[in-house]
């Protein structure tokens, strides 16, 4: 028995979409020197949060460690951590910020 055209057609579409890219989340970590401000600062610059959202990132990172700031594809999300880290070693400040997979 012969398949069809549309049945072609139609198994060739199935296996020609993309799957969604993975997505990553953007951490910033505590550490002991750099300013509650300049976290503030930072989440507000570059992850375009109110003060009131980025006041309560910055006590999430201050309190638990880390604190998400955001989830992006891959290129975005490494975009955003050099940007954070390059502007942190501008300002003398040991910031760190990271990128994780994030788990579906």
């Amino acid at each position: 028995m012969a398949v069809s055209n549309c049945e072609e057609i139609t198994s060739e579409k199935q296996k020609s979409r993309l799957k969604p890219p993975p997505m990553y989340k953007v951490l910033l970590l505590n550490d002991d020197f750099t300013p509650m401000e300049f976290v503030v600062e930072v989440l507000q610059t570059f992850f375009f949060m109110s003060q009131e959202q980025a006041t309560e990132i910055m006590f999430e990172v201050h309190t638990d460690g880390s604190g998400v700031c955001g989830i992006y594809p891959g290129d975005i999300a490494m975009t955003k951590v050099k940007q954070v880290v390059k502007f942190a070693r501008e300002h003398q400040h040991p910031l760190r910020c990271v990128m994780e997979e994030e788990k579906i």
